[in-house]
């Protein structure tokens, strides 16, 4: 995690708060070379800092302070500003006016909305990438399954949630349609915080990878309605488990009730 500041640096260095292990320069990273001539700085910034609020290491509400990142990263200021732009419009963070740049927070009433509207979009890439998947695709998304598989028997669940997050974007990416990608993208971002925390329920990861298998076999066998509702599905699980973690903190907010639709 990041020391978080003031804004304030008056040009002096940043370091990571105490016990936490120092990153290296983007500069200093294996093939910077050829990773630059294909890629901005501003976006290398970008992503590291995307995975490393998709990896809580910056927690929700968490500010960001631009020298701070900057030094921590080895960069200047100006990629760093222009990645903060662009992390408020995927859903990952949010400026402030006179206040700073935060790591989004969402109140659980709005991430009950993203959930359902998620579902939705799962089932209608469920259904179209089981009508046209291809075999080497199929092959992607179950190397995916097979890691959540070692992840959940080894109790990891930060290797868990990245297997997660990258086959379900996969299989959106599939559906081939870019609209969608992009909508659907914004929205996962947005439930980073709830999507780890069901995960790291007890008995979790188990049940979440039955869920993946379930949802790969009716792609595999190309049952398009099966596997659409299969995702609409998990989805809709998850967002109870969300409300039972919740629930542990504070018993105020219970779970919505929901009927099973029937495939």
């Amino acid at each position: 995690m990041l020391k978080t500041g003031n804004g304030h640096g008056g040009g002096q260095s940043s370091r990571p708060a105490p016990g936490t292990r120092a990153r290296r320069p983007i500069s200093a990273l294996p093939g910077t070379i050829a990773v630059l001539q294909s890629n901005s700085l501003p976006t290398l910034v970008q992503r590291e800092l995307e995975r490393m609020i998709l990896a809580g290491d910056l927690p929700a509400g968490a500010k960001l302070n631009e020298v701070t990142i900057a030094d921590l990263l080895g960069v200047s200021r100006g990629p760093v500003r222009e990645a903060f732009r662009a992390l408020e419009e995927s859903g990952l963070v949010r400026l402030e006016k006179n206040r700073g740049v935060f790591v989004r927070q969402i109140a659980v009433e709005e991430a009950d909305e993203i959930y359902e509207l998620r579902a939705v979009l799962d089932e209608f890439a469920g259904r179209r990438v089981a009508q046209r998947v291809a075999p080497a695709e199929l092959k992607k998304l179950r190397a995916l399954v097979e890691r959540m598989d070692r992840a959940a028997t080894r109790n990891d669940v930060d290797a868990y949630h990245a297997a997660n997050l990258e086959f379900h974007d996969t299989l959106v990416a599939l559906a081939g349609n870019s609209k969608l990608l992009v909508t659907y993208r914004r929205l996962v971002n947005e439930l980073h915080l709830y999507r780890r925390a069901t995960l790291a329920q007890a008995g979790a990861l188990p049940q979440s990878a039955r869920e993946h298998h379930a949802i790969l076999d009716k792609i595999a066998t190309g049952q398009a309605a099966a596997a659409g509702h299969a995702l609409h599905e998990h989805v809709m699980d998850s967002r109870e488990r969300m409300h039972r973690t919740r629930s542990g903190e504070s018993a105020a907010t219970p779970a919505p009730a929901r009927k099973r639709s029937k495939s």
